[in-house]
Parts: structure tokens; C-alpha cells; sequence
């Protein structure tokens, strides 16, 4: 299939149960280290990491490109040693002095023009970019949300190939909802923590049955009591 946006990949940890964490919205540091080292990996191999503001409210930071072997691989294929972080918010109200503002990383803000108005002329983000669509309300009013498809055409233009997807759930259902995943790393960690409230791998207004995204699962492994699930969307 011919796209005109990168291939999305999204990668998540879950508990047992399908939460991504707690019902307080806890940092999730349930997975292992090979859970870990397998998000580094994938994080090596994209271009460009999106992930939202809750996401990045919740850690702070951000997971960069450590190993030596992957950097020197990221080298080799003449590709800078950290691919480009992507912060995807409407309101864009995140607090400049986390230590992601620190770490040593290029950073784009993709939001509105709302939430572009706060960190225009700062030096925090490299680029703000502005992608937007009117939703009209029940009760009329407008509210302007990102437009994620007209976004990630932009990604691919500025030589975006792969995009690494890590979270949230609110992120990952916009992006199922208009089909613009193409694959799934779900790691199944050992521990339930329940709550009708706690976040899931995919948020939002969710599917019908009938019209629910559908995956072919393509390789499972276990190790350290994890399950690593690999899936690619069917179309």
C-alpha cells in the first residue's frame, strides 16, 4: 500500500488486565528490563517518536537511544543518534522547566493554535506546527482539535519515514479511528491493576464490534514473565 505518511508503529506496556497505568495515572514502571530494552529498540529504528501531553506530564523525560550498538547502527545508516521527539497536545500546557526540556534531543510541539500561542518565541520546541479542524459541538460551539492526518502528511514530506507511536490512550484511538496505524508492540506485563478508571492501551469513544479495527497477530515471545505481542492492522 502506498502511503503518504510514515508507518506508524505504536508501542505500549499493559498490566494483565489491559491498563497502561493505575487508576491515579501513575508513571507505569511495571515493565521489566527487557521490556525496556525492547522500547529502545524500537525507538532506535524510527525516525520520530509522538507521544501526548499526559504521557509526557506523567515521566517528565523522555527515552532516549543509550546502547552503543544502536547508536552506532544509527550512525551507520547516516541518521542523527536520536530520532526527533514529538509532543502532541491541544492546550500545549506542559511545565518548561521537566527535565525533558534538558535532555539532549530535538523537539517539535504539534498542537493548535491555542496551545502554540504560550511557546512561540522560546527556544524549548525547534518547531511548532499548527494542524487544525473545526468540530462543532452539541451546544454549537467550535472547538479546534489537531489534524493528525494532515500532520503526519506533513511528517513524511519533511522525511519522516517511521514513527514510533508511545502513548497515550486518547492518542492511540484518534489515530486508529482514521487508520493511520500500521502496526502494534504490546507488551502483557505480570501484575492486574484493575480500576474502571485506569488508562487502557486505546481510549477514546471506542468501537462497535462490527466496524472495530482488526489486527493478524504476526510473533509472540515471552520471557521474564513478560508476553511481547506483535501485531500488524489488517485492511
Amino acid at each position: 500500500m502506498l502511503l503518504h505518511r510514515p508507518y506508524v508503529t505504536v508501542i505500549l506496556a499493559m498490566s494483565a488486565d489491559g491498563k497502561i497505568a493505575d487508576f491515579q495515572r501513575s508513571p507505569a514502571k511495571f515493565g521489566s528490563k527487557l521490556d525496556k530494552a525492547h522500547l529502545e529498540n524500537q525507538i532506535a529504528s524510527s525516525d520520530a517518536v509522538l507521544f501526548g501531553a499526559a504521557t509526557l506530564r506523567a515521566y517528565g523525560t523522555t527515552m532516549t537511544v543509550s546502547k552503543p550498538d544502536l547508536l552506532q547502527h544509527r550512525e551507520k545508516a547516516d541518521k542523527p543518534s536520536q530520532p526527533l521527539h514529538i509532543v502532541i497536545t491541544e492546550s500545549a500546557k506542559l511545565n518548561p522547566e521537566i527535565r525533558f526540556f534538558q535532555q539532549p534531543v530535538r523537539r517539535w510541539l504539534l498542537t493548535t493554535h491555542v496551545g502554540a500561542s504560550f511557546w512561540q518565541n522560546r527556544l524549548e520546541f525547534e518547531r511548532i506546527l499548527v494542524f487544525e479542524r473545526d468540530c462543532e459541538k452539541k451546544d454549537r460551539e467550535i472547538n479546534q482539535k489537531i489534524d493528525i492526518t494532515a500532520a503526519l502528511e506533513h511528517f513524511q514530506i519533511e522525511g519522516i519515514r517511521n514513527l514510533a507511536v508511545l502513548g497515550g490512550g486518547t492518542v492511540v484511538a484518534s489515530m486508529f479511528e482514521l487508520d493511520l496505524i500500521d502496526e502494534l508492540w504490546l507488551t502483557v506485563c505480570p501484575l492486574i491493576l484493575g480500576g474502571a478508571i485506569a488508562p487502557t492501551p486505546v481510549e477514546g469513544k471506542g468501537f462497535l464490534e462490527k466496524l472495530a479495527p482488526r489486527l493478524e497477530l504476526m510473533d509472540v515471545q515471552t520471557a521474564e514473565n513478560e508476553v511481547f505481542l506483535h501485531y500488524r492492522v489488517k485492511r
